[in-house]
Parts: structure tokens; C-alpha cells; sequence
């Protein structure tokens, strides 16, 4: 199970320290489903309602896909691809799974030429996710896609190699799925985007790229139900609170680490969920990522030297996946001589351990998250872990984490813009 070390971070409280009876209400509120946007709360029990309806469809329609050819274009944006994007980069592709190409969340000309060569004359399935069919993006992403397929294929057996995931009974990407008899997956109407990766939303792309689907789901049920504890030793409060202290003493960027470049779309992912459920009525932590060591390089001046406004976490995996002995050298130039033998793994600890300490020394608070091992238990507590540590991040804050008012304000302007082509 996750584990918080909050030593790092602990003389930068003040007097104050985490306000365990703000988590305590939190939690509460979150459980008695009587805040701002219990309508949706879905998540919570996702994993064991997915277990009773979808997962056996889910795991047929990968067994499909996997038959069919050995790469599936994931088409959406935000939500619609970011989970299943950070799990398939973190975890791999396994046994006969196919490889996963993402397309549909921009609109460059250029990514979407270089997504086409990757696919190359390949056989391919498309899997088109949007609630409603009619974001700009991933519309002309399954646009493009659709007519390879055709092209490729002919109009049934495209039909064939289509699957949508979207609303359950409305929408324009239901009603086309349904005219043309296009296999249909359900974006639960109480899980908001990006909460949804353990719906369909994420797991049918991972089951198509042979991940174990089943053990994330059976291990995000055993999570969610050892989450629940409500006490100071609960990790989701421990981070919620953490956070929200240091945020109350001026710390308002938080910085995501971790030692694994495997990781960094699990952190593109961790940054759509707090910066959606936070950032509003002008409150919320920044969330921000680090690549450690390459950032070290890079930005490791201005986290060291820079404004005192940053907090950082860093994900770290108890069990690593690979070792490698590091080989002497005869003539010895670099003068390392006296790390061979040693183990890479040994010489990363060394070095994670000089960084936080240097962190801590120059003004930055350092919250450590340990996961298991970096495989499908391990993807699944993480998601767990986070996504109910940010509800009550938010509802302390004292916001709606469910809601994104927000992400309106560009789409109306854009539409606007392109009503002159009508």
C-alpha cells in the first residue's frame, strides 16, 4: 500500500501543522456525499461496479482488438486519454498486446503526420472517447482516423475496428455508434474525466495493450476500502493535509518528482486532476513536474536557489523492476572506479537521499510518496491514492473538486472563431 513520509516537510508547518479536523470534515463530507458536486462521486465505487457490469466485455473487446492487429489509436483529450496514456508509458506493452499510439488531443498538423507514419501500414482498431463526440479535437482526430480505416478497409470491416467509448444513451458520438453498429463502451455520467480511468475510459486500452486489467481493478477495490480509514495514518490524509498546510504558509506550486522517466505522463496525468479540481475562484496549488535526474540539470537551480514558493513530492517505488551492475574500467578516466560492482539502483538512492536533503536545506519542503512496485498493483494504488487524496484537498480548500468551469472559456471563443467558416 502507499506510504507518505512527511519528515521532510514538517519544519515548514509553523505553529499550525495539518489540520486534522479540517481532513477529518473532509472526509465526511466526502463520504456522507453532501458537498459541492456529490453528483460526482462515481469514482468511489468504480472499480467494484466496472467489476459487476463492464470488465468481462472489456476484456473480450481487448482479446478483439489484440486479434485484430497490433496497434489501437486512442483517440481523446484531457481525461479521455491521460489515464491510459501514464499507465501504458509507466507499465509497457505485454505479452501480445498492441502497441497504443494517442491521437485527438491537439491539433497539430505535425504530430498527427508523425502518428500516421508510426502506424505505418500496420493493422489497426480506432477507440474513440468522448462523452459528447463534439470536442473540436478528438472529433477531427476520429474524423481523419475513420477515413483511414475506410480506406483501408471498406466501410463494414471499418465499422468492425471502431470502438467508442462515450455516454451511455446520448450524444453525438452515441448516435453515430449506434446508426452504424459500432461496439460501445460507457463514460459513467457520475465520474468526471479525469476520475475516469478506471472505467472503460482507461482499461480498454490497457486490456487491448495486455496489461492486467483484472488486478487493477481488484487491486483499486482493496484500496479504496483500506482508504477509507479515517485517522492521521491514512496517506490520503496525510497528503491532503500536508499540502494544504504548507499551501496556508505561502507554498503554492507544487512540484511532482520521481526518479522514473517512465513516470512522466503518470505526472501529466496527476496534473490535469489537481489543477482541474483546485485551480478556482482564485485558490489552488500550481501543479507542476520535475524528470528527476535529467531536471536536476535543468531546473535543479531554480528549485534549489528560486522563489520560496514551491512544495515538492516525490514518488518513489519500493520494489524496482530491473537491476544493473555497474563494470570497472581499466584506466579508470572518469575516476568512478569505486562505485563498480555496486548496483545502479544503489548509487540512485544515494543520490535521491543528497537531492531532498539539499531541497530541505535550500527552503523546500519535501513530501515522499512510496509505492508498492511499478506494475499494475502499484498503477492502480497510485491512481487510488491520488484521486481521493485531491477530493479532500479541494473540499479543505473549500472548493468544488468535481467541477471545471473553467475549460468552457476557451471553447467558446474558439467556436466562436470558426462560426465565420459556417
Amino acid at each position: 500500500m502507499i506510504k507518505v513520509d512527511l519528515s521532510g516537510a514538517e519544519k515548514f508547518w509553523g505553529d499550525k501543522g495539518p489540520d486534522w479536523a479540517l481532513c477529518a470534515a473532509a472526509h465526511r463530507t466526502l463520504a456522507e456525499k453532501t458537498g459541492l458536486g456529490a453528483d460526482f462521486l462515481g469514482w468511489l465505487e468504480l472499480p467494484q461496479r466496472i467489476r459487476d457490469t463492464e470488465l468481462s466485455r472489456i476484456l473480450a473487446a481487448g482479446k478483439k482488438i489484440r486479434e485484430k492487429g497490433d496497434a489501437l489509436v486512442v483517440i481523446g483529450i484531457g481525461g479521455s486519454y491521460l489515464g491510459a496514456r501514464a499507465a501504458y508509458d509507466l507499465l509497457g506493452r505485454k505479452g501480445d498486446g498492441v502497441e497504443l499510439l494517442f491521437a485527438g488531443n491537439g491539433l497539430s498538423a505535425t504530430t498527427l503526420q508523425d502518428t500516421i507514419r508510426a502506424l505505418g501500414d500496420r493493422d489497426f482498431c480506432v477507440n474513440v472517447v468522448s462523452k459528447s463526440g463534439t470536442t473540436l479535437e478528438p472529433a477531427l482526430g476520429f474524423r481523419i482516423f475513420r477515413e483511414l480505416l475506410v480506406k483501408k478497409y471498406g466501410e463494414k470491416e471499418a465499422g468492425e475496428r471502431i470502438f467508442a467509448t462515450t455516454d451511455a444513451r446520448r450524444g453525438a458520438l452515441k448516435s453515430a455508434a449506434d446508426k452504424a453498429g459500432w461496439e460501445c463502451f460507457v463514460v459513467p455520467d457520475d465520474v468526471g474525466g479525469r476520475f475516469s480511468v478506471l472505467s472503460a475510459v482507461g482499461l480498454l486500452p490497457l486490456a487491448a495493450a495486455g496489461l492486467d486489467v483484472e488486478a487493477i481493478i481488484d487491486t483499486a477495490i482493496a484500496a479504496f476500502a483500506a482508504l477509507d480509514e479515517r485517522s492521521e495514518k491514512n496517506p490520503c490524509w496525510q497528503y491532503a493535509a500536508a499540502r494544504q498546510a504548507l499551501y496556508g504558509q505561502g507554498k503554492a506550486v507544487e512540484i511532482l518528482g520521481c526518479y522514473e522517466p517512465r513516470f512522466r505522463m503518470m505526472a501529466e496525468w496527476w496534473k490535469q486532476l489537481y489543477g482541474e479540481s483546485e485551480g478556482k475562484q482564485g485558490l489552488g496549488i500550481f501543479p507542476a513536474s520535475v524528470e528527476y535526474n535529467a531536471d536536476l540539470h535543468s531546473m535543479g537551480q531554480y528549485i534549489q536557489d528560486g522563489p520560496r514558493f514551491l512544495l515538492e513530492t516525490v514518488v518513489s517505488f519500493a520494489r524496482e523492476n530491473a537491476g544493473y551492475i555497474i563494470p570497472s574500467d581499466a584506466a579508470d578516466g572518469d575516476g568512478l572506479n569505486y562505485v563498480a560492482g555496486h548496483d545502479l539502483a544503489e548509487v540512485a538512492n544515494i543520490a535521491r537521499a543528497a537531492v531532498k536533503e539539499a531541497h530541505i536545506q535550500g527552503g523546500v519542503p519535501n513530501i515522499a510518496v512510496e509505492v508498492s512496485a511499478m506494475d499494475e498493483k502499484g498503477f492502480a494504488e497510485l491512481v487510488c491514492f491520488f484521486e481521493l487524496a485531491c477530493a479532500l484537498s479541494g473540499y479543505m480548500e473549500g472548493v468544488n473538486p468535481f467541477d471545471q468551469p473553467g475549460v468552457e472559456a476557451y471553447k467558446k471563443l474558439m467556436f466562436a472563431g470558426l462560426a465565420a467558416w459556417k
